[in-house]
Parts: C-alpha cells; structure tokens; sequence
C-alpha cells in the first residue's frame, strides 16, 4: 500500500513541477557589448537562427549576432524577450571602416 502512495505522490509532485516550470523563460545575462577598436577580419553572414513560437504573447526576438570576443568572432544566439514601451530594439550591427570593422552592440532605443 505504501508503494502505490509513494509513487502516487511522486507523480503529483511531478506535475506540480512542470506546471511550474512551463512559464518558465531562460533568457541570457546581460553581457556588455565589444567596446574597443576596429578590428581588421570582416564578420561572418550571419547564421540562420530558427525562431519558432513566442513563449509569451507579445514578445519579440531579438536575432543573434556574432561579438568579437577574445580575438574572434564569436556567435551569440538570438532570444525572446518583452518589448519596452515606448522603446524600439536597434539590432547589433558591424559598419566597415576602410579596410577594418566596427561592432555596435544592439540597444533599446525611445521613439
């Protein structure tokens, strides 16, 4: 009698758990952006990142992007976020400077 209890239990304990977890969103910490000279290699295209459904009603995505970390370029895969209001995401973006490149980072921005 015991057993059936226990795993009775176990079972609602687990339901209980994955309700919970379900309106759970992971989003990355915030790291500052390459702030520094232009570097001499171009950037990658950018990969395609496959996007699937909004874990929230009304989020957007914002896209990776490749960061120039420790001497390369690395990618940063995009994630879902709550918009801001009265803001506009500006994405992060690589401009060329004569034959070197330069990283802005992506930022929230009033409009």
């Amino acid at each position: 009698m015991h057993a059936k209890r226990w795993i009775s239990t176990a079972l609602a304990t687990s339901a209980l758990a994955s309700l919970l977890l379900a309106g759970c969103v992971v989003v990355p910490s915030w790291q500052p952006y390459y702030v520094g000279e232009p570097v001499l290699v171009a950037p990658p295209a950018p990969r395609v990142e496959v996007i699937g459904v909004a874990p929230v009603a009304g989020y957007i995505w914002i896209g990776g992007y490749w960061s120039w970390t420790s001497g390369r370029h690395q990618w940063v895969p995009g994630y879902w976020t709550a918009p801001r209001p009265g803001h506009r995401w500006v994405p992060h973006r690589w401009e060329r400077e004569s034959n070197r490149w330069r990283e802005h980072g992506g930022r929230w921005e009033r409009h």
